[in-house]
């Protein structure tokens, strides 16, 4: 009879080639899911987005920052005069911005009123329209007076 090819191979050989099976199939696996990753296009262009929102994010944060240092600082240098008479100028204004509303809904009639309302959302939803009709009515006016 021939003798058998592995005579001179002992169990511990046998042990190791199991072992050295084993490693390279963990191998393999690992290379494999990289593979799948670098493959996954959607799931990296979500990795970059969001990546980018948050550095959007920050920059935001610090241009928030920077603007409400920079009002301070602006605040800050005017005359204690000046920011006075500003503050209670914004305050008349309101006030004669809310007595105008409650005259405007006690005299003006439902209808008039009906219109104003519908011009005040077509202006909210057209505001480059109301900017055209503005500089229109401007130039109209201008043009008059010559």
């Amino acid at each position: 009879m021939s003798e058998p090819i592995h005579e001179g191979r002992t169990a511990s050989d046998a042990e190791e080639l199991r072992e050295q099976v084993e490693q390279t199939r963990h191998e393999l696996g690992q290379t494999v899911e990289a593979l799948a990753d670098k493959a996954d296009v959607k799931a990296r262009g979500q990795a970059k987005a969001a990546e980018v929102k948050g550095r959007a994010v920050h920059t935001a944060g610090e241009l928030r920052h920077k603007a409400a240092e920079g009002a301070a600082r602006l605040r800050d240098g005017l005359p204690g005069t000046v920011t006075e008479k500003a503050s209670r100028t914004a305050g008349q204004a309101h006030a004669a911005a809310t007595k105008a509303g409650h005259i405007w809904d006690e005299k003006a009639p439902e209808p008039v009123r009906a219109k104003a309302a519908q011009a005040t959302r077509v202006a909210r939803r057209y505001p480059a329209l109301l900017a055209a009709a503005a500089a229109a009515a401007v130039w109209l006016v201008r043009r008059r007076k010559r």
